[in-house]
């Protein structure tokens, strides 16, 4: 777990810490994911480089043996937690399913702005945060994640992801060595 270097225009993209979400029984507590993401987001911001906050409001259509949340969720469920420290300068996604890209005008905002790598961080580990950084990787972008800075519900499936699949999609490393390779 080490990551070697951040490009020039890399941007960081915050998955998914909204109200609904954060709310949720996480495998490491939410608000330390928030805190390391609000600093991540800040360090981006002192270089002057894109963050990116990623909400979801929908779902996919289809029928799936997992539950799904069911019922209306209350009306500040996909609101962003304030922790973030959000800024006018932010790129605001609206998703309806698990990934940033699908959908959404993501890639064309990254590349107005010539990113050529991505930094990631938010729940759910192995939902949003790991189909955001399969696409990333599938559009060309180098992907890092910041695995302190990110969790899931389920233990396993969080490992999964950290220890399997982003290692074969990129680079890993702390939120502190992240902040680091910024310089």
């Amino acid at each position: 777990m080490s990551a070697t270097t951040l490009d020039p225009k890399t941007a960081l993209v915050v998955v998914d810490l909204q109200k609904g979400i954060v709310s949720l029984p996480t495998v490491h507590p939410a608000d330390e994911v928030v805190e390391r993401s609000a600093r991540l987001a800040a360090a981006f911001r002192a270089k002057g480089l894109p963050v990116v906050l990623v909400r979801v409001t929908g779902g996919a259509p289809g029928r799936t043996e997992g539950a799904s949340g069911g019922g209306q969720p209350p009306a500040d469920w996909a609101d962003l937690v304030e922790g973030l420290g959000r800024q006018d300068s932010d790129i605001v996604v609206t998703k309806q399913v698990w990934g940033a890209f699908h959908g959404t005008d993501l890639d064309l905002q990254l590349r107005r702005r010539g990113v050529t790598q991505v930094v990631l961080s938010g729940i759910a580990t192995s939902i949003g945060v790991e189909n955001t950084a399969r696409a990333a990787y599938e559009h060309g972008y180098n992907v890092t994640v910041a695995t302190d800075a990110v969790t899931d519900m389920d233990a396993e499936t969080h490992r999964n992801a950290v220890e399997r699949v982003f290692p074969r999609l990129g680079e890993t490393d702390t939120t502190d060595a992240i902040i680091k390779l910024l310089g």
